[in-house]
């Protein structure tokens, strides 16, 4: 071969071998611990005994997702190895089983883990070790703080933007109100109250009787005693499950009529409406973001007929009435958008960077017209609400989709 030719040769090739380098180099695959070639590993908290134990549903329902995801040949081709432990809604014990997650089971990350007690307490932990606090399942504002705490991420609308709603709403259709709340001691019972009294502004004064209870308590029987006699003809109940089918039970049982709005996360048919008593719960109000799986009238819907479908072949002895159910089911999908968008970049860093980059994800089983938006700025996915009323044995939308934004 002519040298000039065997020149030109020996620079063809290594254009090829610089191309083929950059090329492995561009597409190099990225992992923190907790992820591999074929798997990503997630950690749960949930309270699968304790005062709030019918929320463990959501926990299983994620773990049945899962399973789903994974018989589909799992995200990008990675199984997901779901770690799920009970902490009987107890701060000290969630601390217990995250660092049993992070630092003996080296999860990825933890996901959906539930309750602002149990969040709370394992903030400062989860962002000191930059190890993902994604999709918390509580509404307490501070979990979208997102300067303070960059690993950490909340999923559901924000507690005060749905009371604020419930302020509007009350501002509008009975301005003379009576107010009596009661509330959950903790950040998410302050949450509410505080969303209602700004929401209210210079009209807080409706509010007449504040009652606080512990989730330590067996009953509430009397608190609601306490606000009925201090002459409010609105009962505002910030409850969680067991006792907010207590709260209905002992209204009816009084005789008592006030305009009744129950928080969102006490309102599941299944876990609360039934127990209390159907004929008990006509006609009280709240606010929601997700389908009914109840109402006959999602049968026909195409995202809802995927989550039966998925009840029906893995979670079979899962309520489709139970409200956390469908929570489960749509924070399991969410889980799963990011996953599919960080790709084989599967760092901590761009697994937040991912979750704070989702542009109107719709999971099967929200609201039409309510969607998933996050930014850099803005870690409150879901920023939308619309009033509901309970008749006959499910709840009935009315009005518009409220805006509730509180990220930038």
């Amino acid at each position: 071969m002519p040298a000039n030719r065997s020149r030109v040769a020996l620079t063809v090739a290594a254009t090829f071998a610089f191309a083929a380098t950059g090329s492995v180099a561009f597409a190099q695959k990225k992992y923190d611990t907790g992820a591999s070639d074929t798997e990503i590993k997630i950690g749960n908290i949930m309270p699968y005994s304790g005062p709030a134990s019918a929320y463990g549903v959501i926990g299983k329902t994620e773990e049945a997702y899962f399973k789903m995801i994974n018989e589909q040949g799992g995200i990008n081709g990675r199984k997901i190895t779901y770690i799920t432990y009970d902490d009987g809604y107890s701060p000290p014990k969630a601390v217990e089983q995250a660092r049993k997650l992070v630092e003996s089971d080296e999860v990825l990350f933890i996901a959906s883990a539930l309750g602002t007690p149990s969040n709370t307490a394992i903030q400062k932990y989860m962002n000191a070790k930059k190890v993902p606090q994604l999709f918390v399942a509580t509404g307490a504002t501070k979990f979208g703080e997102f300067k303070d705490f960059p690993w950490t991420m909340g999923w559901q609308p924000a507690y005060q933007s749905e009371s604020r709603i419930h302020a509007a709403y009350l501002l509008r259709e009975k301005p003379d109100a009576k107010i009596g709340v009661m509330y959950q001691n903790d950040d998410f019972g302050k949450d509410m109250l505080k969303g209602l009294k700004d929401g209210l502004g210079a009209k807080a004064s409706m509010i007449v009787a504040e009652e606080s209870y512990e989730v330590s308590e067996p009953t509430i029987d009397s608190h609601v005693i306490k606000l009925k006699a201090a002459g409010a003809d609105t009962f505002v109940s910030f409850t969680t499950p067991k006792f907010a089918a207590q709260a209905i039970k002992k209204v009816a049982e009084l005789g008592w009529k006030p305009m009744f709005i129950q928080s969102n996360v006490g309102s599941s048919v299944g876990s609360v409406m039934k127990p209390a008593g159907y004929a008990n719960a006509q006609d009280i109000l709240s606010a929601h973001y997700a389908k009914d799986g109840s109402d006959p009238k999602w049968d026909n819907d195409e995202g809802m007929k995927k989550f039966y479908a998925f009840l029906a072949k893995y979670a079979p002895t899962m309520d489709r009435n139970d409200g956390s159910v469908v929570y489960g089911y749509g924070q399991a999908q969410t889980i799963v958008q990011v996953l599919k968008q960080a790709g084989d970049n599967l760092t901590r860093e761009n697994i937040m960077k991912e979750a704070a980059n989702l542009k109107a994800f719709t999971p099967d089983t929200l609201l039409p017209g309510v969607t998933i938006t996050t930014t850099a700025t803005d870690f409150y996915p879901i920023e939308q609400l619309q009033m509901q009323r309970f008749k006959g044995e499910t709840w009935e939308l009315f009005g518009p989709v409220y805006q509730g934004k509180i990220g930038g």
